[in-house]
């Protein structure tokens, strides 16, 4: 799937929108030498878009790098912090303000995350004008089903760009100049991005996206199906357009048309999962496997980016960013010591008690550890021991400033990556079914409905017992399946927890004024399209 767009200046100049979109590129190869059959069209427009769902540079891909799309929707949360230790991980104070919620729009980060997803959505927009150009070599059957292809993609990055910035661009033109682009309100991307998926998601191949094969890594009709979960679940959010005044419309009451039916947010979001369901996908029985070096015959994963040292540039840096120097090292590799789990995900966890959720040790580095049978230990031949209950904001003055925290331990390590284990061979979870249960059951209960058979399942499915499915025991069990897997910001503000006291985050003015829950449009941006107006409060 690696294959390389050839208008290459076109990705700078248009995708930043830092000029007009429809500039001639001087240096490209001429289109009659790239599109000359349906195979080279297809891999010059649909199938180069997919150079970028994974990343190897900072702030771009959907999951694998830092500073991106990720740090922020994870970061900012009670999950994981990154602490300032000594001398290190201060990086201008940018990981302390995620946490605490005092990002600016002057923060090059940011900018660099809005650059990232307007890249790709002009990308893809261009791509969609050039299948169109070149419908001849197409039968009417590719034509279509490139289209939805590219369509597809490009809405799953409008997805990601509205649930960040709120108010954004909708851009349909290539040739749009600056001056004519506008910004939109939240509630009408939502609606776009969700008439979209479901337009085109008939016309996707009803395969498995994570299977290796001719669909490995695509964006295929289920994957539009659990889009279109995750925006019917998060509808009272999304429709909400003045989301600092403490009121949000009722789920119960946004209507979706499904067939010629109407259905409310929740019943919306209830029939993408069975259609998921239905699609053959289930829980593995084994929880690790899902995250192990070979996950490309995973039951239960829907979306991944493939990674292979020897074919993708593709990285994953999230392993190598928490675990200690030494932890690392006994690895044959490096690490960065950074990355660690809050207060609040080991008391979920029940980290310290006597009845810890057995995905405790699954998902964490707790205490001593060992590999290859012998203890991890330190430059003065102490063990190494992490100190989960030691995390602070700032660790300079504090006895466990290498190793208070958690630290990340989820995907099994594989001892054969390259760049210090940033190029392992497992291919990073995106979209996964026991997601899918945990939405279902969220939807079901805020329907007026159980939802105990769903979240029953994924606690049974690693020897948990069962609980009633309300509300809060729903938001903790999403942390302790899902954690490290980049929802947890996403799942803060629908449970309306985001902006309020947690773990260690004192709320910031921001936060009590209620505008934290959209990033603010990025100043450089503004500055390049004076149409953008700033999220209310920044």
């Amino acid at each position: 799937m690696k294959h390389r767009f050839l208008a290459l200046s076109i990705l700078a100049l248009s995708l930043s929108m830092t000029s007009c979109l429809d500039e001639t590129p001087k240096d490209q190869i001429p289109e009659t030498d790239i599109y000359d059959s349906a195979n080279s069209l297809y891999v010059n427009t649909v199938a180069s878009l997919y150079n970028y769902i994974g990343a190897h540079d900072e702030g771009e891909g959907l999951q694998g790098t830092c500073r991106g799309i990720y740090d922020y929707n994870t970061l900012t949360t009670d999950e994981a912090i990154i602490p300032i230790r000594g001398g290190n991980w201060y990086d201008g104070g940018l990981w302390k303000n995620m946490y605490n919620h005092t990002w600016t729009a002057t923060d090059t980060d940011l900018y660099n995350v809005w650059k990232y997803l307007y890249k790709v959505i002009v990308l893809s927009t261009k791509s969609l004008e050039t299948i169109k150009q070149h419908k001849s070599l197409l039968t009417e059957q590719q034509y279509m089903e490139y289209l939805a292809e590219g369509r597809a993609v490009r809405a799953l990055f409008y997805y990601y760009a509205m649930d960040m910035f709120g108010r954004i661009p909708i851009l349909e033109s290539s040739t749009q100049k600056i001056a004519d682009i506008q910004q939109s309100n939240r509630s009408d991307v939502f609606r776009y991005i969700l008439n979209e998926l479901q337009t085109v998601a008939p016309l996707l191949p009803n395969e498995h996206s994570n299977l290796q094969g001719n669909y490995y890594g695509r964006v295929t009709r289920p994957v539009a199906w659990f889009l279109l979960a995750k925006l019917a679940l998060n509808a009272e959010v999304y429709a909400d357009d003045n989301w600092t005044d403490s009121s949000r419309p009722d789920g119960k009451t946004i209507m979706f048309d499904i067939n010629g039916t109407q259905n409310n947010a929740w019943q919306t979001c209830i029939h993408y999962c069975n259609l998921i369901a239905d699609a053959g996908y289930s829980l593995e029985s084994d929880y690790t496997k899902n995250f192990a070096v070979h996950n490309e015959n995973s039951k239960e994963n829907i979306f991944t980016i493939p990674l292979d040292k020897m074919l993708y540039t593709n990285e994953f840096h999230y392993l190598f960013r928490s675990r200690h120097y030494a932890h690392g090292g006994a690895y044959g590799g490096a690490s960065e010591n950074g990355t660690c789990a809050t207060l609040h995900t080991m008391t979920v966890n029940g980290y310290n008690t006597d009845t810890p959720d057995t995905r405790l040790h699954m998902n964490f580095y707790t205490g001593k550890v060992e590999v290859d049978g012998k203890y991890v230990t330190l430059d003065d031949g102490t063990p190494l021991e992490y100190k989960p209950l030691a995390v602070e904001q700032n660790l300079t003055a504090s006895e466990y400033i290498e190793t208070a925290g958690a630290r990340m331990k989820k995907y099994e390590v594989d001892r054969t990556a390259y760049s210090d284990g940033r190029m392992p061979d497992n291919d990073i979870v995106l979209y996964r079914y026991s997601d899918v249960l945990l939405m279902k059951a969220e939807a079901k209960v805020r329907n007026g409905e159980s939802g105990d058979e769903e979240l029953n399942a994924v606690r049974l499915r690693v020897g948990m017992p069962s609980i009633a499915a309300t509300l809060g025991n729903i938001l903790d069990e999403r942390l302790r399946e899902l954690v490290w897997e980049g929802w947890r910001r996403q799942d803060m503000i629908r449970f309306g927890t985001y902006y309020k006291q947690y773990d260690i985050h004192t709320p910031s003015d921001a936060d009590k004024k209620g505008y934290t829950t959209v990033f603010p449009i990025p100043q450089k941006s503004r500055d390049m399209n004076t149409n953008l107006k700033q999220n209310p409060g920044y």
